[in-house]
């Protein structure tokens, strides 16, 4: 069985001090959905700040800080994208280095039997087959294992992406809840914010 989901690339916050934050998993993968803990959705915020480089202190300002960022740098970024799990074989295929989750929505390019970037160390390799995407990825830098591969069937991408973003609109909802308990003034900012940069409520349009 295929599944895919929006991760993030938890790295980093194990000294996180801003606000109660999850420990990070030993693979430092933390997948979004409407099924996470305050402290989950938590560290997912943890990440997008600190890899803005945004001020988190003091909280009850958190309105003003996120749009002064914004003012500067024009958009919010994070490591992460889509994840793709194959439970039968238990291959698994990440988002790799420079991947952000501001561009899940291009796998809707794999319909197209597109180009798509996944990141690098480890890259991603994309062969378009009958009916199918194989995917290949390549070990990380220094690593003994060997590459990962894993096989969808274009018919079944659609609900595997659309899955996939009630994920992420699941995530949202929570985040708004979060919001509103830790920095209430930022709450629909923060949660209008996300949606924006990183395109989380509007149709996915697969054709």
């Amino acid at each position: 069985m295929i599944l895919i989901d929006a991760v993030l690339e938890a790295s980093g916050t194990a000294d996180f001090t801003g606000w109660p934050v999850a420990e990070p998993a030993s693979d430092r993968i933390l997948a979004l959905s409407g099924q996470m803990t305050p402290a989950e959705v938590g560290a997912a915020m943890a990440v997008i700040f600190r890899y803005g480089d945004i001020p988190t202190e003091p909280i009850s300002d958190l309105h003003h800080l996120l749009d002064r960022h914004l003012v500067e740098a024009e958009a919010l970024v994070a490591p992460g994208g889509l994840r793709v799990r194959d439970t039968t074989t238990n291959a698994e295929i990440l988002p790799g280095c420079c991947c952000g989750l501001e561009n899940w929505r291009e796998w809707r390019n794999v319909l197209y039997k597109k180009d798509i970037w996944l990141g690098h160390d480890p890259g991603t390799d994309l062969e378009y087959i009958v009916g199918a995407v194989r995917l290949r990825q390549e070990s990380y830098a220094h690593s003994l294992t060997s590459p990962t591969q894993v096989e969808i069937q274009l018919d079944d991408l659609p609900a595997l992406l659309a899955t996939a973003h009630l994920r992420l609109q699941g995530f949202l909802s929570l985040v708004h809840k979060w919001a509103s308990e830790a920095t209430p003034r930022a709450a629909d900012r923060l949660v209008t914010v996300l949606d924006e940069n990183f395109e989380i409520n509007g149709p996915l349009a697969l054709g």
